[in-house]
């Protein structure tokens, strides 16, 4: 099997700590997942070509090859967490191609053996075995990388069907351990060594020695002595010759501090360039020690971290004092003249550190998690070396102090300064950096605009996120060298401009309370090569179109689009992705829009304008004009003539062209005879002093009919068209039937000028008489007329005779 089947094989077995809590399925024909599954048995329906088998977290209490036979494709098969006693290696001799086999947290006594030589990963850790479970049969297996072993004795011989292996971890959890054979561990050929003590018996200090003698890589877990530190032996300076870690971590310390300081001292003569101690417990009262047996200790101790050895890293994580009447300042001073590269003093509720007396050679140095103040390494010029500072989570308040704690740290170039209490007025004192710092991170604190006022000149990169930064005021700063710049989680409303950026390449403003940005920041950030903006409140307006409409041309600068960036304004568009909000041009352009609106004006004007024109709409508007101002002055002249009483038969409208017709056939045909016609003809019966308007009116409501003599005259007449308008007018006000229209003479079509409408919609729509050129026709055409006004008026005979003897001074052109 070639390196890529192992990359695959460790890599599903990776996914096994995400599978707790899932119910039994079968994932795919590869991977069979039956974890937590309360199974007693393995089960028969397993895929045959199942190259994956986790069967962890169950009640299985056996094992028998049927299971197994059918699955010659299996690679990897977790066992873990269930109730098996015993173990027979041969279940698994017909799966040639296992690889891992994980068999740990059970309750196995007895293991059965049997060669399987393509195992690399073999794990029977946390079991019940008495001797460790090492048959014969493990020299053969020349494959194996990963061994995990449990045992409550350990003797040399047990490692010696093994010791030709080239191993690159072995596991050993040593519960209930009661004999350990000196020098046993050292018979094992691995490159890492991991040793998991019981957490309530005490550990063997050469168990640890042994470790520190077998492999490059060393972790001890659960380190306890509860006997007198007077009982623990002291470790000999001799054995330090055949010690072969170099990297050793010390998890889960519970020890007496005069313990503590011998296993310390050992550890620092050793070759071990790496110490990781962590969850670290000091125990006891320096009273216990006199002063014969603790200032020796010390003393050494002060001597060796002065003078150096292997040591190049410290690390201390979770350290709990519980060591009383103790002058920590003793402690301080030791660590700060530490001579080391790299020193680590984590979640330690250390208040103060002090400054080395002497040049120091750190240069990482991490004390997050801790009660450090602005007091630290104030005025403090020998951490020259000082490349990366960490505190974090501290108790800091004054950026400005924090600037001259850095200003003697010539090569300082990392400063974590996130989780403070950090702020900064501008009226403090200038802010004095160091000029090799280029990268800070300030987040989590309580800065506002003026933090802009107090920042490295040379920085490169900057972390402002989670602070209170409401805008980037132009001018504030000028960081030439900054190219990355992290703004997220504060109050910005627009995004900030480069003119003191000029070397910008990133920028960060997500979750602020951006609702729209400027579109020109791409303009005024030319060498910006990416833009987190997303996550912030935006307001789909007319004014955000440009902004989407500048990443369709950024070329991907925006990060996380479309995703990360929605509407939240207004509330029906709430959850809209900005990809998919769309407004028109028309709507967002002011200037095209006033064009329009203008535009469709000036067209609506002109087609009225046309209209009217056409259709003499402004002559209409003048004669309902003069009738209106005529009825109104009649109204006010004589009221008690409003109810009006009719006194003709009829008024005659005619053109002056035909009056020879109306005067000598008409008139004559209709006043003469029987019937006692009464007409009303202008030149009789207008009353003088008054408008032709006036009396036009005047006449027509007087009149029971309308008389219209219709002739190619008649279209050509002005006043004409007056008679005829105020006839249509009384036609629809009073609902009444009193046209009666005459052709004299056929008028052709074109003839009728365009505004004559009313004219041409009545001879449609109305019957009129026409005048017959033969005589004989003529005795019905006067019969159907004088029906057509036939009439009793309700006045005498002789008040008409007297009215018609009046004549009219007024004369009317037609």
């Amino acid at each position: 099997m070639g390196p890529l089947t192992n990359i695959y094989v460790f890599a599903c077995v990776f996914t096994f700590t995400l599978w707790n809590n899932i119910q039994p399925t079968v994932e795919n024909d590869l991977i069979a997942n039956y974890s937590s599954s309360f199974l007693t048995n393995v089960p028969k329906n397993i895929p045959v070509h199942t190259h994956v088998l986790d069967l962890s977290h169950n009640r299985i209490s056996g094992l028998s090859i049927s299971e197994f036979i059918y699955l010659s494709d299996l690679q990897v098969l977790n066992l873990s967490h269930n109730l098996i006693t015993e173990l027979d290696f041969s279940v698994f001799i017909f799966n040639q191609d296992l690889e891992y086999l994980d068999l740990s947290h059970n309750n196995i006594l007895k293991v059965y053996c049997q060669t399987l030589a393509y195992l690399r990963h073999l794990d029977l850790s946390f079991n019940k075995f008495t001797a460790l479970p090492i048959c014969q049969e493990f020299r053969n297996m020349f494959r194996l990388e990963y061994l995990g072993l449990s045992a409550t004795m350990i003797r040399r011989s047990d490692f010696r069907y093994i010791k030709y292996l080239q191993l690159h971890t072995v596991f050993l959890t040593l519960e209930d351990f009661s004999l350990y054979e000196p020098r046993s561990l050292t018979a094992l050929n691995t490159r890492s060594l991991h040793i998991v003590f019981a957490a309530n018996q005490n550990f063997s200090f050469f168990l640890l020695y042994d470790g520190m003698s077998t492999s490059e890589i060393l972790k001890i877990v659960n380190l306890r002595y509860t006997l007198s530190y007077k009982d623990f032996p002291s470790p000999s300076l001799t054995l330090l010759k055949k010690i072969k870690t170099t990297d050793l971590m010390l998890d889960t310390v519970d020890l007496q501090w005069p313990i503590i300081l011998q296993i310390f001292l050992f550890i620092w003569y050793s070759p071990v360039e790496h110490l990781t101690v962590r969850n670290l417990t000091f125990r006891g009262t320096l009273g216990e020690l006199t002063k014969y047996e603790f200032l020796p200790l010390l003393s050494s101790l002060e001597q060796l971290v002065s003078l150096g050895g292997s040591m190049k890293a410290l690390t201390l994580e979770h350290i709990r004092n519980k060591v009383y009447y103790f002058n920590q300042e003793i402690l301080y001073r030791q660590f700060s003249e530490m001579n080391i590269a790299s020193l680590t003093i984590y979640d330690a509720y250390m208040p103060h550190m002090l400054c080395p007396n002497r040049t120091s050679s750190f240069q990482y140095l991490n004390f997050s998690h801790n009660a450090l103040t602005d007091e630290l390494f104030q005025n403090c010029g020998t951490l020259t070396d000082l490349k990366l500072l960490i505190l974090r989570r501290n108790k800091f308040e004054s950026l400005s102090k924090v600037s001259f704690m850095t200003s003697h740290m010539k090569l300082l170039k990392y400063l974590d300064m996130s989780n403070n209490l950090l702020s900064h007025d501008a009226a403090d004192v200038q802010c004095r950096w160091a000029k090799s710092l280029t990268e800070l991170d300030l987040s989590a604190n309580q800065l506002t605009d003026s933090v802009f006022e107090c920042l490295p000149v040379n920085i490169q990169k900057l972390n402002l996120q989670n602070n209170q930064i409401t805008s980037v005021a132009k001018g504030m700063a000028e960081l030439k060298s900054l190219k990355e710049l992290n703004l997220a989680s504060n109050r910005l409303a627009d995004l900030p401009g480069c003119s003191g950026f000029t070397s910008l390449e990133f920028l960060n403003v997500e979750m602020n309370s951006i609702l729209t940005p400027s579109a020109d920041f791409f303009q005024s950030c030319p060498r910006v090569r990416e833009l987190q903006a997303g996550h912030n409140p935006f307001k789909c307006s007319c004014e955000l179109q440009d902004f989407i409409r500048l990443e369709r041309h950024s070329g991907g600068k925006l990060f996380g689009w479309p995703a990360a960036y929605m509407c939240e304004y207004p509330e029906d568009l709430r959850g809209t992705q900005l990809k998919d909000f769309h407004l028109t041009e028309l709507a967002c352009n002011t200037t095209l829009l006033l064009v329009t609106a203008l535009l469709l004006t000036l067209v609506l004007v002109a087609v009225v304008a046309f209209l009217c024109i056409y259709l003499d709409v402004l002559w209409y508007v003048r004669m309902t004009w003069q009738w209106t101002q005529t009825k109104r002055r009649a109204w006010h002249n004589h009221p008690e003539e409003q109810e009006a009483v009719l006194q003709f038969h009829a008024f005659i409208s005619y053109s002056e062209r035909d009056s020879l017709w109306v005067k000598n056939e008409l008139i004559p045909n209709l006043e003469k005879g029987e019937g006692c016609v009464q007409l009303c003809q202008h030149e009789r019966n207008f009353i003088p002093g008054k408008s032709i308007v006036e009396n036009i009116i005047n006449c027509m409501e007087k009149s029971y009919k309308s008389i219209f003599v219709l002739s190619p005259n008649f279209v050509q007449s002005e006043w004409c068209h007056y008679e005829l308008y105020f006839a249509h007018h009384k036609l629809f006000s009073e609902n009444s039937n009193s046209l009666i229209l005459i052709l004299l003479e056929p008028i052709p079509p074109y003839v009728i000028p365009a505004r004559y409408h009313k004219l041409k919609a009545l001879m449609a729509k109305r019957t009129y008489l026409e005048w017959p050129k033969e005589r004989s026709k003529r005795a019905l055409f006067w019969a159907n007329l004088r029906a057509a006004i036939s009439i009793n008026l309700p006045i005498s005979f002789e008040a008409n005779e007297e009215q018609n003897d009046v004549t009219s001074t007024s004369s009317v052109s037609q």
